[in-house]
């Protein structure tokens, strides 16, 4: 199976490119797409020297809401300038100022590269830090004695980063619950979703008792009780995947790795769907080919083209 990469490589391949020693500095003027409807624009619009990326992401607003500004700055703090027209966010880096050793420079790449990674990681982390609160909260108290709000956890925090699917994550003192809305359009698409996820369950429950507890409904699981824009077709048609992180995954020093597993998990999930019908329309069409090739040659070479009757006439075959 295919694992996704967390950076964009065309921007990653550009700027690797722009940031080589002696590279000559040139005109940039391109628009990249990545997953979930994002735009990338790389360009100079200044002069070549100074290479503008900004993205354009459908659930900002939902993001700012639960701290992206202040990954953003933590991040690529002297790089941010106002957001080019149409963008969302966008960072300029002066090819005349760039950090001296190779290493520093790659560092760099790689942190742009992942912008979009970055941006998406701001409710989760946020999401961590109420666990770390709550924790702290109810190793206060017994179970029966601890205050409501610490047993019923954080808010739910939702990021429509498709036009019919979002990401719902909740904090509670003992796990982060993480829950994907994800739009079937076709029955086929379903049954495989379900095989898929029923992989999940399996692995965790044969091998790889460390992995998060993956669920799998099709309506609403009981965290998103009150949440608005949740939808319950009835019909099978939106699933929702959940994910239950414990305290072992919710450490600091395994929390990046983790928040960039979660954000590819849709576009994996769906990759994987699509690539399983497409090998399995590869085989039927191989075995059609198989079966006409046996019928091509179950056909005689040489048919007659003349017959006699008893009486001496000829005919010819099929008239």
């Amino acid at each position: 199976m295919l694992l996704l990469d967390y950076q964009n490589v065309l921007i990653q391949s550009i700027l690797t490119e722009r940031f080589a020693p002696g590279a000559n500095p040139v005109s940039i003027d391109q628009t990249a797409s990545d997953f979930d409807g994002v735009t990338f624009h790389i360009s100079t619009p200044e002069t070549k020297t100074k290479i503008m990326v900004s993205i354009q992401i459908r659930c900002f607003q939902d993001l700012l809401r639960y701290g992206a500004d202040k990954v953003l700055n933590r991040e690529y703090g002297p790089y941010v300038v106002p957001p080019e027209p149409g963008f969302d966010f966008s960072i300029v880096v002066d090819l005349t100022a760039l950090p001296e050793s190779q290493e520093e420079r790659e560092a760099l790449v790689n942190k742009i590269a992942l912008l979009k990674r970055n941006i998406m990681a701001a409710p989760f982390e946020q999401a961590y830090e109420e666990h770390y609160q709550l924790k702290a909260e109810a190793a206060k108290f017994s179970s029966e004695e601890a205050p409501q709000g610490v047993r019923e956890g954080g808010e739910v925090k939702a990021i429509h980063y498709r036009e019919e699917e979002a990401i719902y994550i909740k904090a509670s003192h003992d796990r982060v619950t993480v829950i994907f809305s994800t739009v079937f359009r076709e029955e086929t698409d379903r049954i495989f979703g379900k095989v898929f996820i029923q992989e999940f369950v399996d692995a965790r429950r044969r091998a790889i008792q460390n992995a998060p507890q993956v669920l799998f409904r099709n309506d609403p699981p009981l965290e998103l009780q009150g949440v608005p824009g949740v939808r319950n077709t009835g019909t099978g048609e939106i699933g929702y995947v959940t994910f239950v992180l414990f305290p072992r995954h919710l450490t600091p020093q395994r929390m990046p790795e983790v928040i960039s597993h979660l954000q590819t998990f849709r576009d994996y999930f769906h990759y994987h769907i699509k690539a399983s019908k497409a090998y399995i329309h590869s085989r039927m069409r191989r075995r059609t080919a198989d079966f006409l090739q046996v019928l091509r040659r179950a056909r005689p070479d040489n048919e007659e083209k003349e017959r006699k009757t008893a009486s001496g006439r000829t005919f010819k075959v099929g008239s």
